[in-house]
């Protein structure tokens, strides 16, 4: 972009950078609010006022071309100025709102957090269109990108260029039927020794677990194995199984299944429960909404406030 030539439209230089960053056509459709034909329409016009194909197409998305990639710092320079001068970006307003927002989530968070979110959404901000995706090693590339909104777990390795803000602690517990017949009194270190157990491969808190029980000397007796918690409120108010899981988790099953919490016996290290979101979209008007919303809901009640950490 020479500074004689006119400068294509804000939404065209706005399309360009969200394509840069999430490489598909539908993705960015979803981010600015537009239908796919429309994007192409506007890619077309783009790449005719640019006099370059600015993406191409290959089997891992849309790869920016050589030239795209020499005028995408100029392009985010132009748009953060009609950001700080002209107020370009539009306020987010819920009740009106439509937009598509997307939680990197635990296994565990679409029982215990994404219920009560979209409650509050159903009322507050009824165009509001949630999306669940895992938490796995793709999740910080997907929060820089614009491709996730936030993160919501214990994810403590998110690298640089982060924000995150503590939401609760967890601690750790034991699921077990009401009317288990030999743990009327409770349960101690030998009666857990000595119990049949369900394994939760899922959740970023195993490792955590794992190591508690290797300090212990405890190699549990597993006799089911589940790849997640689907199914295991019920399957722990129908046998004399135990399972070992965090607090919020565990407290949540118990009060759908009127299965029976005890603390946990043996000492594993708690984590905390953070949301985390990228630098670039920190003063993003929806993103912060929603942060706000998402901390008033799940925030414990000793919590010293909203602080916000740049990792």
């Amino acid at each position: 972009m020479m500074l004689s030539d006119p400068l294509p439209d804000p939404k065209l230089l706005q399309l360009f950078d969200i394509l840069y960053n999430c490489r598909s056509v539908t993705r960015a459709a979803e981010q600015i609010g537009q239908s796919q034909p429309t994007i192409s329409i506007w890619l077309g016009r783009l790449r005719e006022q640019l006099n370059d194909p600015l993406f191409v197409r290959t089997p891992g998305g849309m790869a920016p071309t050589p030239r795209a990639d020499q005028l995408i710092g100029p392009c985010r320079e132009i748009l953060e100025s009609l950001r700080r001068l002209t107020a370009w970006e539009q306020c987010f307003i819920p009740m009106t709102a439509q937009r598509r927002f997307r939680l990197c989530v635990s296994d565990a968070s679409h029982i215990t957090l994404l219920p009560k979110i979209l409650n509050h959404l159903r009322i507050h901000a009824p165009g509001i269109r949630l999306e669940a995706a895992r938490i796995d090693g793709n999740t910080e590339s997907t929060l820089e990108s614009g491709e996730a909104d936030l993160a919501i777990g214990f994810v403590p390795w998110l690298g640089g260029g982060m924000y995150q803000q503590v939401l609760f602690e967890q601690s750790w517990v034991c699921l077990a039927n009401r009317d288990h017949p030999r743990l009327i009194e409770g349960m101690n270190l030998a009666q857990y020794r000595s119990e049949g157990h369900v394994h939760i491969s899922a959740g970023t808190g195993q490792k955590l677990l794992d190591a508690g029980l290797a300090r212990a000397g405890i190699e549990r007796r597993i006799v089911l194995e589940l790849p997640a918690f689907l199914g295991l409120g019920a399957i722990i108010g129908t046998t004399d199984l135990v399972a070992t899981l965090p607090r919020h988790i565990g407290q949540t099953l118990a009060d759908m299944h009127n299965l029976k919490i005890y603390d946990c016996p043996l000492e594993v290290e708690g984590f905390t429960v953070k949301q985390h979101w990228h630098a670039r979209y920190h003063h993003d008007t929806g993103n912060r909404w929603l942060r706000e919303v998402i901390y008033s809901l799940f925030r414990t009640n000793n919590s010293l406030g909203p602080v916000d950490v740049l990792s």
